[in-house]
């Protein structure tokens, strides 16, 4: 059953009839380009065909209320749009942080009440919280009538991970599930919102590779890279370290103490590694690519410091699998997954070879997700509102 069948299936059984309309928003994965969006750099990510939807009805009643029903963490949430309010339910405090940023932003909304579920892996680094924050945009917007622009609810659910639910987030995660493309990963400028697509070539495949290793992101460490890089960016007297290019910083890198000149070398050399990235892939050079998701590695390894060991192990193995191109982390790091990039024809047998070998280093099962690049966020089966 798709999760599509299985959100409308609930629906049926919690509400007693069809539901009037569906919303459907992507999980991601970031190719290349890690760390450097609270930086206002580059990224370049896919939106993948791993999913949340939700089956929903406006609410029958015109009393100003949201009644969603979770199938993943099998509990229900109730709010009142009046006065969104923090409550100890982990999940529904993405629902009721909409709601307040569209509130905020001054917006009317309407009651509705459907039924949610997905597939996009939590905690394991495919932005699961964006993919709900999406979709639960799209359920408001499309009950209350609001237009959908994908950058400025892009930008509303940034806020909801920043203002509400408190992690210091970027902009990357939101905007490609907004705005992703069928096909092509987006070079994203995260401090003009500029998107340029880049077609992903045939003949290669996205796998990604979950370490069953997990992390949290609001607690200490996410949040003090990022000071670290805003001290970074101070002493070179600029916005951001996507203002610091590399000469400038080989010129003056023995001024900063140690832990400073490794992660802004970190997310220097990073936002040259994406750009060229974006062109290795707009000219179908593959190998290239795949020397600069391995160069991404290392620095995320050793500069920026956010892998750990499962994550080494499980690219290791990756990169020693005929056929695979590259790997690399992706995500905050500490956990969760990598991703590679595969010679398509090559994906059954890497995909055999790597799993017992993670398992025989490390005790643990990988799941393994071949990917396609897909649309963004939209609306299902209601004409003229997609």
């Amino acid at each position: 059953m798709s999760e599509r069948e299985r959100a409308e299936r609930a629906f049926r059984a919690r509400f007693g009839e069809d539901a009037a309309l569906l919303v459907r928003a992507p999980g991601r994965v970031n190719l290349i380009g890690e760390h450097t969006d609270y930086n206002d750099g580059f990224v370049l990510p896919i939106a993948i065909d791993r999913e949340v939807w939700i089956a929903l009805r406006p609410r029958p009643r015109a009393d100003g209320r949201v009644l969603v029903r979770s199938l993943d963490y099998e509990a229900e949430a109730e709010l009142d749009l009046t006065s969104p309010a923090h409550s100890d339910q982990g999940w529904a405090e993405y629902i009721t942080g909409c709601a307040w940023a569209l509130r905020q932003a001054g917006h009317e909304l309407k009651g509705w009440e459907g039924v949610m579920g997905g597939n996009v892996p939590r905690g394991a680094g495919l932005s699961s919280s964006a993919a709900i924050e999406l979709a639960t945009l799209r359920a408001f917007a499309v009950v209350a009538g609001l237009d959908w622009a994908a950058k400025t609810m892009a930008l509303l659910g940034q806020r909801v991970e920043n203002a509400w639910v408190g992690v210091s987030c970027g902009i990357m995660d939101q905007l490609i599930v907004a705005a992703g493309q069928a096909g092509h990963a987006l070079l994203i400028d995260c401090r003009s919102l500029e998107i340029a697509p880049a077609p992903l070539p045939a003949g290669v495949a996205v796998v990604v590779l979950d370490t069953s290793t997990r992390r949290g992101l609001v607690d200490s460490a996410y949040n003090e890279r990022r000071r670290q890089c805003e001290e970074a960016a101070a002493f070179f007297g600029v916005q951001a370290l996507r203002d610091v290019d590399l000469a400038t910083f080989s010129a003056r890198e023995a001024e900063l103490d140690r832990t400073a000149r490794k992660r802004a070398r970190h997310v220097v050399t990073e936002n040259a590694r994406t750009v060229e990235a974006a062109q290795a892939l707009r000219a179908g050079d593959v190998a290239r690519f795949g020397r600069l998701m391995d160069a991404s590695h290392a620095s995320l390894r050793d500069d920026f410091e956010v892998s750990n060991e499962a994550l080494d192990v499980i690219v290791e193995i990756a990169r020693a699998q005929s056929g695979c191109l590259g790997a690399r982390m992706t995500g905050a790091g500490f956990g969760g997954c990598a991703v590679a990039l595969v010679q398509a024809q090559a994906a059954p047998a890497f995909i055999d070879g790597l799993v017992p070998a993670y398992h025989a280093r490390t005790g643990l099962e990988p799941q393994v997700y071949v990917c396609r690049a897909a649309e963004g966020a939209s609306v299902v089966d209601a004409p003229g509102k997609a």
